[in-house]
Formats: C-alpha cells, structure tokens, sequence
C-alpha cells in the first residue's frame, strides 16, 4: 500500500469510522453486501449492544455509508450504493489485514476517543 493510500484510509478512519462499532459494522456490511436489516438484528449478527448500533448506524447514514429506508415503521439498513464509498470500504478491510496497518487504525478510533 502507498503512503498516500495508507493516509487516505486513516483519514477515512478519522472522519467516518471513528468508534469500534463503526468499524464492525462496515466490516458486516461489507462481508454481507445484500444485507438489509433492522438495528437490534444488525447488533445480534455484530455482539454488539443495540442502543451503541442503532447510534452508530444512524451516524454511518448521515455519512452515506448505509441507507436506511423505514418498512413497516421499523427502520432498516443496507451498504450505500456510492461506487466511492464502496471502495473506500473494500480498501479498508483489505488494508486490515495486514498488522502495522491495523494498528495505526485502532490508534486513529482510540485517539479520536480521546
């Protein structure tokens, strides 16, 4: 990875995957592309609490991350369509597979917890 990659991803981290739970559920998302559920459904998939997903989730659309749509008055979560985004996404989980990257990442969530 270039550092100008590597600097893009950690400003992507910084600016919209700034909580752990962020980071899990763009990661479900990812893994799960045609997923689209409700928030205490998304938490079970994710041992996440509800209360910290739904907050998360509604973050992550203000982002353009997910879309949210209401059925049957329940709000429900899908990956966003912005080609973009999509690959900032794709590009972050690969990047987490490599260790030294994966550290600067948690860095950047712990810092920003701060």
């Amino acid at each position: 990875m270039s550092k100008q990659d590597d600097a893009q991803l950690l400003d992507f981290i910084r600016q919209k995957l700034n909580s752990f739970v962020k980071w899990d559920l763009v990661r479900f998302f990812h893994d799960n592309p045609f997923a689209a559920d409700t928030a205490e459904n998304i938490a079970r998939y994710t041992g996440r609490e509800p209360y910290l997903v739904q907050t998360d989730l509604g973050a992550l659309a203000s982002d353009g991350i997910v879309q949210v749509n209401e059925i049957a008055e329940r709000k429900v979560y899908r990956l966003g369509k912005d080609p973009e985004t999509r690959d900032a996404i794709r590009r972050f989980v690969l990047a987490c597979d490599d260790r030294d990257f994966r550290v600067r990442a948690i860095q950047q969530v712990i810092e920003g917890l701060r």
